[in-house]
């Protein structure tokens, strides 16, 4: 009399092994593909909190927009208290308007790299993670060494 063991065959388990490859070869791109967008998400809410700060500095420094002499001096600017003149003044009585100046996900910098009039899409020479326009105060986000995110700059 033969007994009859409980177990799978081999067949069994190579259908349950292809199944759970195609399900992970489908489900590995979305997770791919949602950090990138997370990334740019991070930025763009990062572009606006910046440029939203810049404009309250100025409604509060009579017109003027934070030191555009140095990245330093701009980010000292908006991350310590002021004076109504703009200098830095621990007892002031404006500011801080961001703890910490945020990093651009997409390119993991902080760096401002300060410029007159900012370059065509495409014709970047920096390798920071933000622009700012000294003329009228605008930031924008450097999508990687070689390009500026022109499309998430514009909200």
């Amino acid at each position: 009399m033969k007994t009859k063991k409980n177990a799978f065959t081999l067949v069994e388990i190579l259908i349950v092994v292809v199944i759970l490859g195609i399900l992970a070869a489908i489900v590995i791109p979305q997770f791919s593909q949602a950090s990138s967008l997370a990334r740019v998400s991070s930025t763009k809410s990062n572009v606006q909190m910046i440029r939203s700060q810049v404009e309250l500095y100025k409604i509060q420094h009579d017109n003027l927009y934070p030191t555009s002499t140095s990245e330093a001096a701009f980010k000292l600017c908006l991350t310590s208290k002021t004076d109504v003149n703009g200098s830095i003044n621990a007892s002031g009585a404006y500011g801080p308007y961001m703890q910490r100046f945020p990093k651009n996900a997409v390119s993991d910098s902080d760096s401002v790299t300060i410029v007159a009039a900012v370059p065509a899409a495409g014709n970047v020479s920096a390798t920071g993670g933000w622009f700012l326009n000294s003329d009228d105060g605008m930031i924008y986000a450097i999508h990687s060494l070689a390009a500026l995110v022109t499309t998430a700059t514009q909200y």
